[in-house]
């Protein structure tokens, strides 16, 4: 939220520096997002008179001036301005001097063989404004500030503070607000709210009876009040609004729309007027029609269902309760009779409308946090005076239909709480003054009433954070947890430390860590098993369903590294799934691009295939502890991988640990990833943990005796899975072999039709003896029959 020095100040009576009261907003919590000073980029600037003024010797549309901007010497000036002349005083940027509105830096120039040096200057050329159609134009008794900065003539310097505010924080959707805060920080004093509006006479006498108005819908709109003001005259608002405004980004419109945003901002309070002469019999706050059409104020149509309020008359639905007003009874520069609407929306309400519509504003932003129910009165009261003191007018009595969701909450306290749970011992006083600074009532026996425009107090715990960021974060003294004398142990479990091997792994095998939202849309949860639990009431469609898989961030990630010219793409994820019953831990990786890049040595580039992705999972697997040498490799991975290159990695038939493989092209296409890539996802949670055995490492003993290496042929059936062959082999004497690899494949009419024939190496490492040749024709004879047993027979 934006909001200028001085604005803060009509509420809040302060001797504080800007730092302080900067410093002191971040200390009670309400994080300053930045600062800015309009007067910066216009300081360089002077007020100038134009002392000549004649044509330009080849130019008819130019003139040719002599300014006078305080300096020993008149400058020379082309000017094609037409309301430039002389006597005039204006705005002149000597050379050297950033224009803003044009973005570029003065220098002496030639115009038509005349020298120029500098620039009389325009609103728009100083982003002061939108008019360009001459130069700026300041009053005849302006002449006593030549020389001067035209900052400081014309009061700009008056920064703007930028605020982030807290969804839970709606009272502070107001600059009142934030005010109030800063006083009962000790920043100064909140000034009554008529002394804040210029001694305001907010009890305004109507004359004649109210509008008709009414509510058909108590569940949206449970209070709708409104008045008249007939005989008003439109026109611009007050220099003081409109520099108001703009420094919290709002663009002047006219008098009346600019009162209804200035008292939004100002007190968190929106308001709409519509121009009487628009409306037609009875204004109704109502549900909407199904497939009712209107246009808003941005000019855009939507069309509505049942579960939106809206407000109507005889003509139909023309405003958007709560979050825009249409454009068809809008106050226009001719309107001379409004209705004020003050109402009440529910915050849920509201909430579901924007979002269908994707319509946001800024009283979406406040009343789906909860404006104050108790200040429609007040609210319409302030509206009033602002319109019949800047456009006159003669205001109706204020008709209230419906009644606003008032509830007294009062919360039983003990001024201990705060040192017991803030870690912050305040006095009793000061915790007392606090809170009625803050407009709590606090009685004798700490019985403490909530204000009606904090609906996020709701327990003493919120009693005490109030406290204590009103005390001054800062203040919270740092307090190391105790701690045992001795050797802390560690803290990580053995499933954390598998995760944090597996990660540095992953980084370590030249793949780039990626981290991506935990929701999802529907449509990319839909290719990996649809989500199993999605969000009632999401920020966005497209982060509604918790991920059931970690692809689908990734391979939007690697869609946005192609989009910018990304050719290898290897990323990874350490993140959770979340299934039916609980969340798993999972490592998810995409490979896309090229593997090799192209080269006289290796010839033309090649993608990644499955094997690639296998060989990163068993990487990372191992690192995690894994026993990578008993996985068992099954095919088909799942629907979104491609059929026949996919394969899942498993301590049995059921315990999987990994899938992996291409992804489905239909998949990738979804996505918008373009070109083939492969995936896998590691299933942490699945990895058997192995027993504690202490922290001490056994002591390093090489082997005494040499290993031995034997070589073993098999003709098997095509489609047996090499890896089995391996795994029988190497079991087949757990004591002598150590090892066992494939290091060859042979096809061909010499093995057979349907053939194939394998080469495994063992590893046979001896104990207590050197190997004789009776072991060695035993070991063998045991890998031969363990082979036997898939169908293998040695080769001849």
């Amino acid at each position: 939220m934006k909001f200028s020095l001085s604005w803060l100040k009509a509420h809040l009576d302060t001797d504080a520096t800007l730092t302080q009261i900067t410093d002191k907003l971040t200390d009670i919590g309400l994080e300053m997002e930045g600062i800015e000073n309009p007067a910066d980029a216009v300081k360089p600037f002077r007020v100038a008179k134009v002392i000549e003024a004649g044509p330009h010797p080849n130019a008819d549309k130019l003139q040719l001036l002599k300014v006078d901007d305080g300096s020993d010497e008149p400058w020379q000036v082309v000017c094609g301005a037409p309301n430039a002349r002389k006597d005039m005083i204006g705005v002149f940027g000597p050379p050297g001097t950033y224009i803003p509105g044009s973005d570029f830096t003065l220098k002496p120039a030639k115009i038509r063989d005349v020298e120029s040096f500098g620039m009389m200057c325009s609103a728009r050329e100083l982003e002061l404004g939108d008019d360009h159609d001459g130069i700026i134009e300041l009053p005849s008794d302006a002449v006593g500030a030549v020389g001067q900065s035209y900052a400081d003539y014309a009061g700009l310097d008056d920064p703007v503070l930028d605020v982030s505010i807290t969804p839970n924080r709606q009272d502070c959707m107001g600059v009142r607000g934030i005010a109030r805060d800063l006083a009962a920080a000790g920043m100064g004093t909140l000034k009554p709210l008529s002394e804040a509006y210029h001694d305001a006479n907010l009890d305004i006498a109507g004359e004649g009876s109210g509008p008709d108005v009414r509510t058909d819908d108590p569940e949206g709109c449970p209070a709708f009040y409104a008045r008249t003001v007939s005989g008003v005259t439109n026109g611009a608002s007050p220099d003081w609004m409109q520099r108001h405004l703009k420094s919290a980004g709002q663009k002047p419109i006219n008098m009346l729309v600019d009162i209804t945003n200035f008292v939004m901002l100002d007190l968190g309070r929106p308001l709409h007027v519509y121009d009487v002469a628009k409306l037609s019999g009875a204004q109704v706050a109502r549900k909407a029609k199904a497939g009712e059409k209107l246009t808003a104020l941005n000019d855009k149509e939507y069309t509505l269902d049942e579960s939106m309020t809206v407000i109507a008359d005889d003509n139909g639905a023309h405003d958007i309760g709560g979050i825009m007003g249409g454009a068809a009874t809008g106050a226009a520069d001719d309107t001379s009779d409004v209705l004020i609407e003050c109402a009440y929306f529910d915050p849920a309400s509201i909430a579901r409308t924007g979002q269908k519509l994707m319509l946001t504003s800024d009283a979406r932003q406040r009343f789906e946090r909860g404006v104050d129910a108790t200040f429609l009165d007040e609210g319409l009261a302030v509206a009033t005076w602002l319109i019949t003191e800047h456009c006159g007018g003669t205001p109706s009595e204020v008709t209230r239909a419906g009644s606003p969701p008032v509830e007294s909450r009062s919360i039983s306290y003990n001024p201990q709480k705060s040192k017991d749970l803030g870690g912050v011992d305040v006095p009793a006083e000061k915790q007392k003054a606090i809170l009625e600074a803050l407009g709590f009532a606090v009685d004798d026996n700490w019985q403490v009433t909530v204000p009606s425009w904090r609906r996020d107090v709701t327990g003493w715990q919120d009693l005490v954070e109030e406290i204590v960021r009103i005390n001054g974060l800062d203040s919270i003294p740092s307090t190391p947890l105790p701690r045992k004398p001795g050797v802390a142990r560690p803290t990580a479990s053995p499933q954390q430390l598998a995760e944090r091997k597996a990660r540095r792994a992953a980084a370590a095998r030249g793949l780039n860590e990626t981290v991506t939202w935990s929701f999802i849309s529907e449509k990319e949860a839909a290719p990996f098993g649809g989500g199993i639990w999605s969000l009632a009431n999401p920020i966005s469609e497209d982060l509604k369903v918790m991920r059931p898989s970690l692809l689908p961030g990734l391979i939007a990630a690697a869609q946005r590294n192609a989009d910018r010219g990304a050719s290898s793409i290897r990323l990874f994820e350490v993140g959770r799934r979340y299934l039916e019953k609980s969340e798993h831990p999972t490592i998810g990786l995409v490979l896309t691009g090229e593997n090799r890049t192209r080269s006289w040595q290796s010839g033309a580039a090649t993608k990644y295939d499955a094997f690639d992705a296998k060989a990163e999972v068993l990487g990372i697997l191992e690192a995690a502890g894994a026993p990578t040498d008993k996985l068992m490799d099954f095919g088909e991975a799942g629907d979104h991988y491609h059929p026949g290159q996919s394969g899942t990695l498993r301590l049995g038939p059921k315990k999987i640990l990994a899938a992996y493989g291409v992804l489905h092209p239909a998949v990738t296409k979804a996505m918008g990833l373009k070109g083939a890539a492969v995936a896998a996802e590691i299933f942490l949670d699945a990895i058997p943990v192995k027993k504690a055995k202490g922290h001490m490492r056994d002591a390093y003993a090489p082997p005494a005796l040499q290993a031995v290496n034997r070589d073993f042929a098999f003709i098997v059936d095509a489609d047996l899975p090499a890896g089995d062959l391996v795994r029988a082999v190497k079991t087949a004497d757990k004591k002598l072999i150590t090892d066992a690899r494939l290091f060859d494949l042979f096809e061909g009419p010499s093995v057979g039709e349907g053939k194939k024939s394998l080469a495994v190496e063992i590893t046979l490492q001896p104990v207590d003896a050197t190997l004789t040749e009776e072991d060695l024709k035993a070991v063998s004879e045991k890998v031969v029959a363990s082979a036997g047993k898939l169908g293998a027979e040695l080769r001849g």
